[in-house]
């Protein structure tokens, strides 16, 4: 899914999206609206890893949904 398209479903993918990363707020989920970077970002915050690490988990979570 590219980057449009995630903006596009995000209302769709949000419960999936929260599911995965439960540390996510609905505010921060609210600011991402579906931007890979800012998803990243965020999960590289809430759970204090690596933004490489969290671009990995966002890319594999991606081509699975």
């Amino acid at each position: 899914m590219n980057n449009d398209r995630t903006q596009g479903a995000w209302e769709q993918v949000k419960g999936n999206v929260q599911k995965m990363w439960g540390k996510l707020t609905h505010d921060d989920l609210d600011v991402i609206e579906g931007d890979r970077k800012l998803l990243a970002g965020k999960i590289q915050e809430r759970y204090g890893i690596a933004l490489d690490e969290a671009e990995k988990q966002v890319n594999e979570w991606n081509r699975k949904h």
